[in-house]
């Protein structure tokens, strides 16, 4: 007998409680396999796609991302992570959109017009599709045309917009003051993010909030959505 066969009978012989629990540990040690098997668990038990991304991993993503926020794991520990997330997403979401599962949001991302990075902009779509968010990334260097036609197309609720040059920061004001002049600025959640952006400039150029890392993007993005969802219950 395997180690993995091993590790498959202790997980199907593990109650919910301690199956979930053993879940959030295999998300923070990046164990894609174990993911995907974990997954297929909980549905064979009756488990509804949607109680499973959120209770066994959008709980166990909230400790990966709460340890990235207080400097215990490292960009690639999240990454492995992100990716394990990803191999159970995989299986369930079409199964989510069959059951027509309620969303956190929908957010729209992309590195702006003349740079290239994205390894920020990755490590924060992963972070955002591991609490629940579907995410369209647009990748690199994209200009406002894209954006907008995108926000549009996807029906997003929120944007992100990523930059790790000073040269391309001031791009991110050549977006939004677009979305203003075509009265589209309240319909969208604006979120900003680089290495060389701060709170002062989020401020001036009109954006909703500046997110200093992937972490702090998640549970901005929960707040702003929330309290969206509250004014339309209001």
């Amino acid at each position: 007998m395997s180690a993995d066969d091993e590790d498959d009978i202790i997980l199907s012989e593990l109650s919910d409680e301690d199956l979930t629990a053993q879940m959030h540990d295999d998300l923070y040690d990046g164990l894609r396999e174990e993911i995907e098997e974990g997954v297929n668990i909980l549905l064979e038990r009756g488990w509804t796609p949607y109680d499973i991304l959120t209770k066994a991993l959008v709980a166990g993503m909230k400790v990966v991302g709460d340890d990235f926020r207080d400097g215990i794991l490292f960009v690639p520990e999240v990454l492995l992570a992100a990716n394990a997330m990803k191999a159970g997403m995989a299986i369930l979401k079409p199964l989510l959109v069959e059951t027509g599962a309620p969303r956190m949001g929908k957010m729209v991302i992309g590195t702006v017009k003349g740079d290239i990075h994205d390894i920020g902009k990755n490590l924060v779509s992963m972070m955002m599709e591991g609490a629940g968010f579907e995410v369209v990334d647009l990748g690199i260097n994209n200009p406002v045309e894209k954006y907008l036609d995108a926000l549009k197309a996807e029906e997003a609720d929120i944007l992100g917009m990523s930059a790790l040059l000073t040269t391309t920061m001031p791009y991110m004001k050549v977006v939004i003051d677009a979305l203003v002049e075509q009265g589209l600025r309240e319909d969208y959640i604006v979120l900003v993010g680089g290495a060389p952006l701060n709170e002062e400039f989020g401020r001036a150029i009109g954006a909703d909030a500046y997110c200093r890392d992937a972490a702090v993007a998640v549970e901005t993005a929960k707040q702003f959505i929330a309290r969206k969802h509250n004014q339309l219950a209001g």
